[in-house]
Parts: structure tokens; C-alpha cells; sequence
């Protein structure tokens, strides 16, 4: 099953170039759909002017972001040099950590 999702042009870049190959997304109903080997269809957002097909190799499941980022390496993520709370600063930016309840991904 494919599925849709938008990513900013930073992580989209990233993802692109190989140099981001972990997506950070929130374990709620729509994500918990996907399972290792489906595609995902990425638009890069605002302007929804390219696309980006990528198949899911792994689901690893987390409590909270920062347990996320703790676990998996920065140069995962493309933010080598970023503190984890930066990371989860950021995060907490396009999600609040009142989405966290179900988890992460």
C-alpha cells in the first residue's frame, strides 16, 4: 500500500541526497497503517512542486521524540551537530508534545 505524506524541503532535500534516511513521523492512525516494504510518496511542501518515492525499510517505535533521538544517530536524521534538544525543539515545532501520547516513529 502507498502512501502520502508532505515533508518540508530541508528533510525532502535531505532525504533526496541520501544523506537523511530516517523520517520522524507520530505514531497515530494514519502512520500506523505502514508497514516495512511500502512506498511512500513524498511531496515536498508549501509548494507541493516535486516528489519523492521512497520504500520503508524499518518501523522503529518510540515513547516520546527525545527517546527517538537518543537512540538513533544525528547523521540518521541529517543534524549532526545539533543537540537533541534542539532536535526536539524543532520537532515540537510541526508537532506539539501533546500529539507524543501514542508515541513516535
Amino acid at each position: 500500500m502507498q502512501h502520502t505524506m508532505g515533508l518540508y524541503e530541508s528533510p525532502f532535500n535531505s532525504i533526496k541526497s541520501g544523506k537523511k534516511t530516517v523520517e520522524v513521523r507520530l505514531n497515530d492512525e494514519k502512520r500506523r497503517k505502514i508497514s516495512i516494504g511500502d512506498p511512500i510518496k513524498f511531496t515536498k511542501v508549501p509548494e507541493n512542486s516535486e516528489t519523492l518515492t521512497v520504500e520503508v525499510l524499518e518501523l522503529r517505535k518510540f515513547p516520546t521524540f527525545k527517546e527517538m533521538y537518543e537512540t538513533i544517530p544525528a547523521s540518521d536524521f541529517d543534524t549532526v551537530g545539533d543537540s537533541i534538544d534542539l532536535m526536539v525543539q524543532q520537532t515540537y515545532e510541526i508537532y506539539s508534545p501533546e500529539q507524543e501520547k501514542n508515541g513516535v516513529l
